[in-house]
């Protein structure tokens, strides 16, 4: 899985990451935070950098760096890694969120996308990093695990999640 590589989302990035909104939307998810149609592609990109460095946040945001998943060049997922958790992200939400586009999943890219993430979230000081994920989400779950998560069986959600920790 060494071809997988994690980037910053660049000016040409704009076409794939709208069709991943839109194939990630069937799912309830979203690709790219605040991305709809008539967002201008420059916004997106500067809200990147805005949310990487910190700086003039909204107050239900928390510096964090978004990160394409590549492979061969191909966007096939991303990343988003929060440097640290306000209330709502601690109670469920946590450090870090990743997605697969539905066409490659089951080739083990979420598992190499969280091992990635997990690098880049520890550059930023988290040495334990904190993921949900729906109950019912087998997929989700069993990527976690892999990558060393406990789950934290003192703090259900509701509507049921399930909270790990991958010191």
């Amino acid at each position: 899985m060494s071809s997988l590589r994690l980037r910053p989302p660049r000016p040409d990035d704009e076409r794939a990451v709208r069709a991943a909104q839109l194939e990630l939307a069937a799912d309830a998810f979203e690709f790219a935070f605040g991305l709809t149609g008539n967002t201008p592609w420059t916004h997106v990109l500067a809200e990147c950098e805005r949310q990487h460095r910190g700086t003039d946040l909204p107050p239900d945001r928390v510096p964090a760096t978004y990160l394409l998943a590549t492979v061969g060049g191909e966007v096939v997922g991303r990343t988003s890694i929060r440097h640290t958790l306000d209330d709502r992200l601690l109670a469920e939400g946590g450090h870090i969120g990743y997605a697969v586009r539905p066409a490659h999943r089951r080739r083990g890219y979420a598992t190499e996308i969280l091992r990635q993430s997990l690098i880049v979230a520890r550059a930023f000081g988290v040495d334990a990093a904190l993921l949900t994920c729906d109950d019912g989400n087998v997929a989700s779950a069993t990527v976690i695990e892999r990558c060393g998560g406990v789950r934290d069986p003192d703090r259900p959600g509701e509507p049921p999640f399930r909270r790990y920790w991958i010191a």
